[in-house]
């Protein structure tokens, strides 16, 4: 019996460590979207305990812990950090299966250097420890990225945030690039007018631009665009429950736009032309600046009325949506490829239905201007697990090329996360380690090593321009 997340967790066959040890383990990390609050990393925050770094704005520890009867009051409300700790380990013995239990475990023996299990009888232990070694120098937000060898962070950032924090980095000369994308999602939502108005006199202000017609909202948004290049973004990211694709007119557009703008409510049809035209838009800025353009799709999101009115977005209550996808997509991809306005593009499916759908439609707009021009992301969100890694690698696998897949990103808002690249790094080699003891791959050990790098960095690296 192997012990439990010994040095070989993963690794099956004596070549899958080879490769590990060898050629995936001390690789950089890149990590080209996540949710990292930039005040943190500026000001250079030193965490009191281990609750305010591991539990707060984690909603996949709160839907754990809900699932195990835990009240509210424990996940987002007003119980102490300790308290709230004591049940999330009362909560972590029965994530067993769940990558909650291997992820708990990875991130004590890589930050912290603890090696027991989790739960009640060694919470307190492991809760003390943890927490005094956070209050030290060492743990610092700024040492803890150096710690796990992170070369570039990209955060998530609304166009109007003023990104100060990006600046103060800039000024401070902290030698890790933390760098804004570009995320849009606000500005292109025009189901609650209300809502919209209010974002587009945000977005006056942010920009110095007035706005009066569509014309002008466009032109405050460019601006915006325009301040995230000077800040060094070249990464735009889209979150959304699929690509809009609907056929629109000028006229049309800016109808739309005096309506919404008049606080009066649009029809479905009105507003997904809306919505196409802005991602038309967007899309074509980016391929002008040479940017990345992300698209995370498939999510449907807060569920539950009641507590999405009680807490508010991003607190756990969403799920696996299951929208078309295909024809779509297709139709946006290739009407900016026709106009020669296809920015490099990475696509993330929620639905792993999908999987065989978004591994061939990448293919169709690789046109060998550069590699991977089109890529598939990893296992995103709910698929971030060892099933959905797997499943993700072997479709594309099978329907294009593993060896210029640009690897793993953490999507997360925790800096205790990044042992997840560790997580895809491990299962990865594994898949290779297998198939080579199988005979289904030759036994070129430093060949196979190369693509294993190029997976953990150096496509990422490469395409990104980083």
């Amino acid at each position: 019996m192997k012990p439990f997340l010994d040095e070989n967790f993963l690794l099956r066959t004596a070549t899958a460590q080879k490769l590990y040890h060898e050629y995936a383990k001390e690789m950089p990390i890149i990590d080209y979207h996540c949710h990292l609050p930039q005040q943190q990393i500026a000001e250079d925050k030193n965490f009191e305990n281990l609750t305010q770094i591991w539990l707060y704005g984690d909603h996949y520890k709160w839907r754990a812990m809900r699932t195990n009867g835990v009240n509210e009051r424990f996940c987002t409300g007003d119980a102490t950090d300790y308290e709230k700790f004591e049940q999330w380990a009362a909560t972590v013995p029965y994530t067993l299966r769940n990558p909650l239990y291997h992820w708990t475990h990875l991130e004590l023996q890589r930050y912290f250097d603890v090696h027991e299990i989790l739960n009640p009888e060694s919470a307190k232990r492991i809760y003390d420890e943890c927490s005094a070694k956070l209050q030290t120098p060492a743990y610092s937000v700024k040492n803890i990225l150096r710690k796990m060898k992170v070369a570039t962070v990209c955060t998530t950032d609304d166009p109007i945030d003023d990104l100060a924090f990006h600046q103060q980095l800039k000024n401070d000369g902290f030698e890790i690039p933390i760098l804004p994308a570009f995320r849009p999602d606000k500005a292109m939502d025009v189901s609650d007018p209300e809502k919209f108005v209010a974002y587009a006199k945000k977005l006056e202000a942010a920009s110095n631009t007035s706005i009066s017609n569509f014309d002008t909202f466009l032109t405050a948004l460019q601006n915006r665009h325009d301040f995230f290049a000077s800040m060094g973004c070249k990464v735009s990211d889209h979150g959304l429950e699929e690509i809009y694709a609907e056929d629109f007119t000028s006229s049309d557009i800016e109808a739309i736009f005096t309506k919404v703008y008049a606080g009066k409510t649009l029809s479905l049809t009105e507003q997904l032309k809306f919505k196409s035209a802005m991602l038309l838009h967007f899309a074509e800025w980016d391929c002008e600046k040479g940017w990345i353009q992300q698209f995370h799709l498939g999510a449907l999101r807060n569920n539950n009325g009641r507590m999405m009115n009680t807490l508010g977005p991003d607190t756990g209550w969403d799920s696996i949506g299951d929208f078309k996808q295909g024809r779509a997509l297709s139709s946006f991809l290739s009407k900016l490829d026709t106009n020669n306005k296809l920015a490099k593009t990475i696509l993330y499916n929620l639905n792993p239905a999908d999987n065989e759908l978004f591994a061939t439609m990448i293919g169709n707009f690789n046109d060998g201007s550069t590699p991977g021009k089109v890529q598939w992301g990893s296992g995103w969100w709910f698929l971030d697990q060892k099933d959905g890694m797997i499943k993700q690698m072997n479709a594309l696998s099978n329907m294009g090329l593993l060896g210029k897949f640009v690897g793993m990103l953490t999507d997360s808002r925790s800096f205790l996360s990044f042992p997840r690249h560790e997580y895809f790094r491990r299962i990865l080699c594994n898949l290779l380690g297998d198939e080579i003891e199988n005979g289904e791959l030759p036994n070129d050990i430093a060949w196979t090593g190369k693509i294993v790098q190029d997976i953990c960095y150096y496509n990422a690296k490469n395409y990104f321009g980083w």
